[in-house]
């Protein structure tokens, strides 16, 4: 694990947090890691990089798209995890009581990220509220720096320093203010891998995998993202991970490979992914379908009384024997 000195600024020492060394690499899909990279190019000495919003749904690859983008740079990496209550202070400089009894003010990564010209990485940024965003507003425009209340210092970025936010598209997340969109720009929307590179992506993670089960993983994300379900590369990667130890669980009383994937499928995900197509019909009426939508009049009126406006004489006159 690196450890760095601590940074004084105005007459307050900060302890700077670790660098995120993770190994990981990014397969396929490598125009969404050029446009990154791109945001974060600058053409001019008064050019100013971009912070780029990575949206997508939850286990397609925002985050390691975003780390790999970091690798690339050969930069030093830093993750911060946004969640619904996190505070000003949580995201710049948290003062902690030592052994001795002083405080010591210690770093976020996002803080870490910018005093030494590395990439930050906001993770779920869209689950966290309006108030933390403000305190990161100067740092996102021309001005690159925070203000950290607590420790009484304004903290100025490094040049190289560089940000990426990643969002989910689910409900369960606040709506982030147009000011702070307006500085999250461009959006870059991740999509979900082809045949090819999806199982290069199991076959990374999970090279002990057998090609057997490794198909019938690939062919079912493949089908779920056919039929516009969320079941992400993620998804597959527990499912074939859990059926690969159910397999191993019990040598003397093996499972059959198709029953053990079943298995896993409707332990990870539930009892409706195992027909795809149900779900997928499931799905698409309770989001209204074909369903023919209800008029106000259709609250107070049948369909056949004449005063509903939407009675039609003719297709009455038609039905008469």
């Amino acid at each position: 694990m690196t450890m760095f000195d601590p940074v004084e600024i105005d007459g307050i020492q900060l302890h700077l947090a670790t660098p995120d060394d993770s190994k990981g690499e990014w397969i396929g899909q490598r125009e969404i890691l050029k446009q990154v990279l791109a945001c974060w190019l600058t053409v001019d000495e008064r050019d100013l990089p971009l912070t780029p919003r990575l949206v997508g749904t939850p286990g397609i690859g925002k985050t390691s798209l975003a780390m790999a983008a970091a690798r690339t740079r050969e930069q030093e990496l830093y993750v911060y995890q946004c969640t619904a209550d996190t505070r000003p202070e949580d995201l710049l400089v948290t003062p902690v009581l030592a052994e001795s009894g002083k405080i010591k003010y210690h770093a976020s990564q996002l803080v870490t990220a910018m005093l030494r010209g590395g990439v930050v990485v906001l993770d779920e940024g869209n689950r966290m509220n309006e108030k933390s965003w403000a305190s990161l507003a100067p740092l996102l425009d021309h001005r690159r720096y925070v203000e950290s209340i607590v420790a009484g210092i304004t903290i100025h970025a490094h040049p190289d320093f560089r940000c990426a936010v990643t969002m989910n598209e689910d409900e369960s997340t606040y709506e982030i203010p147009d000011y702070i969109l307006s500085r999250l720009q461009p959006t870059l929307t991740l999509g979900h891998p082809a045949r090819e590179d999806e199982i290069a992506i199991l076959q990374y993670h999970l090279p002990f995998a057998d090609a057997e089960m490794l198909n019938l993983t690939v062919e079912f994300l493949q089908e779920s993202h056919d039929l516009k379900l969320d079941f992400s590369t993620r998804d597959g990667i527990n499912v074939l991970r859990y059926a690969l130890k159910r397999l191993a669980a019990d040598p003397e009383h093996p499972l059959g490979k198709d029953k053990a994937w079943a298995e896993a499928v409707e332990a990870c995900l539930g009892d409706e992914a195992l027909d795809l197509k149900s779900l997928a019909e499931r799905n698409q009426q309770s989001l209204g379908g074909d369903v023919v939508p209800t008029g106000l009049a259709d609250f107070f009126f049948r369909p056949d009384d004449p005063l509903n406006p939407d009675f039609d004489e003719e297709d009455e006159e038609d039905d008469l024997p």
